[in-house]
């Protein structure tokens, strides 16, 4: 009898999202900021609690923890209570991982991702400062959970250089196994990434071994994908997610076009919450491009950009079926696996969801796949971006 998968590879989940406590900010942050520390309201016409931002309302706090929820989209659980514990809780999060066959997960953020514009709108550079500091504390406070199996990635004061490199090793203390960063920081005011400006923030990373990691959406133009409940519909969410994940395709072609990949040529960087279907179609249609805009004369020290991903470059996958894996599977040093766990389009089984558990979805996908190739994707790309101890690769 061939023994499942997910027990014999101990699955690294790349891509999960931790919903915050509506006391995160308020618990940490100095009194003396009053209403513009983030906190929640509660809302009559939304019946029940809101998250509070430089004074305007923007998501319900239970928006992005869908997982199991027993309606589509755009309803939601109107508090935490609703949610699956899992969503908030550190050991019932272990707990459901145990069940769905996960061994680790790397856990990413959402309001202070999906809306950093707002944080950043805050104005004040030592609130600022708090909030992200406060955030890092409670992310690697909620992994220390359980360190071996649950990996804080760090936000960043990305309005300030130096605080930014201060920031890294301060949270690499605590744990922290990669930076969270919006590819397009140039909507928020500031250069765009490309641009010399950021070389000591690539430098610092490299010189740490901290992979880069964009996650989608967290960027200037999220739209109405993060709307409150009631105020989008069903078919809004599908256009604009949609094309959330592959919104990234911008990012890695700047850093890569633009030389940033070949002047740090250790630095890692994630397309996070992406897939990967587009992956060879993307790469080829730059490497087509540099050739036929004559590139590879007017810079004969560069690689192909396809050379700079295989090198450089990472992209994780949750939902697509057998075939568009298996066409991706030509950039198998690349890719990772990931649940998006608790959100809408995460792999959750449930009522009001297509997502099958990973259990299941990892053996439709990968049964017929050799086996080194199931062990890179399953496990040791991401154990070896992010440093993992790994059975593995001992």
């Amino acid at each position: 009898m061939n023994v499942p998968i997910v027990d014999r590879i101990p699955v690294i989940d790349a891509d999960t999202h931790v919903t915050e406590p509506e006391d995160l900010w308020t618990s940490r942050v100095p009194d003396k900021y009053g209403d513009l520390i983030p906190h929640t309201a509660f809302s009559q016409r939304r019946g029940g609690p809101v998250w509070i931002i430089g004074g305007k309302p923007l998501v319900d706090v239970g928006t992005f923890a869908m997982a199991g929820w027993p309606e589509y989209m755009p309803s939601h659980p109107p508090t935490l209570e609703d949610a699956d514990k899992a969503a908030w809780d550190p050991h019932a999060r272990l707990q459901r991982m145990d069940e769905r066959g996960i061994h680790t997960q790397v856990l990413y953020p959402n309001l202070i991702g999906f809306f950093v514009g707002a944080f950043m709108a805050l104005g004040e550079e030592q609130l600022l400062l708090a909030c992200v500091k406060a955030y890092n504390d409670f992310l690697a406070e909620w992994a220390s959970a359980d360190p071996a199996r649950l990996v804080p990635v760090m936000m960043l004061p990305y309005w300030d250089i130096d605080e930014c490199i201060r920031e890294m090793d301060r949270c690499m203390l605590l744990g922290h196994r990669g930076i969270v960063a919006a590819g397009r920081l140039d909507g928020f005011g500031h250069p765009p990434m490309r641009d010399p400006h950021w070389d000591p923030l690539w430098a610092a990373a490299q010189e740490r071994g901290l992979p880069v990691n964009f996650h989608v959406g967290f960027n200037p133009d999220v739209g109405q994908i993060n709307g409150p409940r009631g105020e989008f519909s069903a078919t809004s969410f599908v256009e604009e997610s949609a094309q959330s994940f592959v919104a990234n395709t911008r990012t890695l072609a700047e850093a890569i076009c633009s030389g940033l990949l070949h002047r740090f040529p250790e630095l890692k960087i994630v397309s996070v919450e992406s897939g990967i279907g587009w992956v060879s179609f993307f790469l080829e249609a730059l490497d087509w491009q540099w050739e036929n805009c004559g590139l590879v004369h007017e810079h004969p020290e560069r690689l192909l950009p396809s050379e700079y991903f295989r090198r450089q470059a990472y992209a994780t996958y949750w939902f697509e079926r057998r075939d568009l894996v298996h066409h991706a599977l030509a950039f198998q040093d690349n890719l990772m696996f990931s649940t998006d766990f608790p959100h809408p389009t995460s792999q959750s089984p449930g009522p009001a969801s297509v997502g099958v558990n990973p259990r299941d979805y990892v053996e439709d996908t990968l049964a017929d796949v050799a086996e080194p190739v199931v062990r890179k994707l399953l496990h040791e790309n991401a154990a070896r971006l992010y440093g993992l101890p790994s059975p593995l690769l001992d």
